[in-house]
């Protein structure tokens, strides 16, 4: 990255992480900017892949969540894992992590069954040794 993030850059993404709808008019008025220097400030973060995307969080009514910790052996690539493990129905976000997992997958589906499946379908990966679950019981923002 050539260009500098400052601290303006810092804040514009502090806001869109809350709420990546937030009209560019209301976060240039917390920054006491023109709305076109928030506009170009966006596009430079998304141009310098800071800003990967643009999404939403949301939370069904019984719907289920869980984290999926990923030993992984050492003779396949862990990024080769990820990114077929980022590929698997159920799969919300996928990390490359230090300590005992290789990766953590975070894993969402309608009921225990579909979590199950997931999680099937993960263990099934080539590369994969070992799979420890954990049901996520309730989300704090």
């Amino acid at each position: 990255m050539s260009e500098k993030i400052d601290s303006k850059d810092i804040k514009i993404l502090d806001v869109l992480k809350k709420n990546a709808r937030t009209p560019y008019t209301l976060i240039a008025k917390d920054l006491k900017v023109s709305e076109a220097a928030i506009r170009k400030r966006i596009e430079k973060l998304t141009k310098l892949g800071v800003i990967k995307r643009f999404t939403i969080d949301y939370e069904l009514e019984n719907e289920v969540k869980a984290i999926v910790m990923v030993k992984s052996t050492p003779q396949i690539p862990t990024p080769e894992i990820s990114k077929k493990i980022a590929k698997t129905p159920g799969v919300e976000t996928v990390y490359e992590t230090t300590g005992d997992y290789d990766i953590i997958v975070i894993v969402r589906g309608i009921n225990i069954s579909s979590i199950n499946r997931t999680i099937d379908e993960i263990r099934s990966i080539q590369g994969v040794m070992g799979t420890n679950s954990t049901i996520i019981l309730r989300t704090w923002f």
